[in-house]
């Protein structure tokens, strides 16, 4: 038995079919875990959500923010952008089965000493509190409450964590962290302006794992949504979007033994570009 951890699909059903059969998955042996973004901007949304919710216990995705934006649209506080391919799911037969499925999917999931979320933690949360905090988020959009958490949930601000926080502002600073972040400050102050490689950043901002002594430090963390950053492998983080939705390549993570398998995305999109 093995355990995979998927980078963001986005779509890409075609590369994940492929990625699949060079790790020779099998559904009665295997585990899949998905790093968010199962959806948007790829040719095959719909395949790709089917797909997931398929494997039933098989597979644990967390939410990502392109997960979050259909949830949003689907519940009529957001429009489609231009480049989204999110039609075919709005339109399926079994659209409310799939909303369910995604909206009931976990912010954060711990286990096998790894931790996985879509984009980062900031760095006052160790991995516990992170994880309590997540259910926060959960408890509400797996519940009745959820049409509300939706029509609240954007905006930047506010911006750092405060325990304090309470209501929808404290939800969202939750969400923007777990789904959004790339930079912040040694406060946690985050930054959703800076989308390109970590190089040449903002004054006094950092990666969010790189920031020093960040609580979470010393526990690996399995990461996705930084498309730009690409494949990052450290001692106690891997970033796993590598880019498949721009024609690089789709990436996946052996948890016992770190060993990565990649297979090539070229022709999916055919250019490079940050996403968020």
């Amino acid at each position: 038995m093995a355990t995979y951890v998927i980078g963001d699909i986005q779509g890409c059903f075609e590369a994940l079919e492929k990625l699949l059969d060079r790790i020779g998955f099998d559904t009665g042996r295997d585990r899949l875990w998905f790093v968010g973004d199962l959806v948007n901007r790829g040719p095959d949304s719909l395949a790709a959500l089917r797909f997931v919710k398929s494997l039933g216990e098989n597979a644990v995705t967390v939410l990502g923010n392109h997960d979050l934006h259909l949830l949003t649209v689907a519940a009529g506080f957001a429009h489609l952008h231009r480049g989204d391919t999110l039609a075919d799911i709005l339109a399926a037969p079994d659209r409310a089965a799939l909303l369910d499925f995604l909206r009931t999917r976990p912010l954060m999931h711990v286990d096998e000493g790894w931790a996985m979320v879509h984009a980062g933690l900031l760095p006052q949360w160790p991995i516990e509190r992170a994880r309590a905090l997540a259910r926060e988020v959960e408890d509400v959009l797996g519940g009745p409450g959820y049409v509300e958490l939706l029509r609240h949930m954007y905006g930047n601000q506010p911006d750092h964590w405060d325990e304090g926080l309470a209501g929808h502002d404290r939800l969202r600073v939750i969400i923007n962290a777990m789904t959004r972040l790339r930079l912040c400050t040694v406060q946690g102050k985050m930054d959703f302006r800076h989308k390109s490689a970590p190089r040449q950043l903002p004054p006094g901002y950092l990666p969010w794992y790189a920031v020093p002594d960040r609580a979470s430090a010393g526990r690996p963390i399995v990461f996705g949504h930084w498309s730009t950053l690409g494949l990052h492998a450290a001692d106690d983080v891997v970033a796993l979007d590598s880019g498949c939705l721009w024609g690089n390549a789709l990436s996946a993570l052996r948890l016992h033994d770190r060993r990565i398998f990649q297979v090539s995305c070229a022709g999916m999109r055919g250019t490079t570009a940050p996403d968020d």
